[in-house]
């Protein structure tokens, strides 16, 4: 589920620098949300930062955009790369 910013933002400027995927940029009148970059947080936080922060509530799940927690956990590891292996320990002279 991408999120989505609706019509009721007033360019507070408050989640676009919180989002780590940095799917929150400047529209033409308001700020926008890609839903292809958009995992409401998951990989990164346990709740959407945007949605926490945002001082008019106007950031809802997009309708056209619904995910399941997996697909968007596939998404967040296609946009960050694979995952470090845990080191083993081995150290090698």
């Amino acid at each position: 589920m991408a999120l989505w910013i609706t019509d009721e933002c007033i360019n507070c400027d408050v989640c676009e620098p919180e989002c780590p995927n940095e799917a929150i940029s400047m529209g033409p009148e308001i700020y926008q949300i890609d839903p292809h970059k958009c995992t409401e947080c998951v990989g990164h936080f346990d709740e959407p930062q945007c949605v926490q922060l945002c001082p008019v509530n106007c950031i809802p799940v997009h309708p056209e955009f619904v995910e399941t927690k997996e697909q968007l956990q596939a998404k967040y590891e296609r946009l960050t790369g694979p995952a470090p292996q845990p080191s083993l320990g081995i150290m090698t002279t």
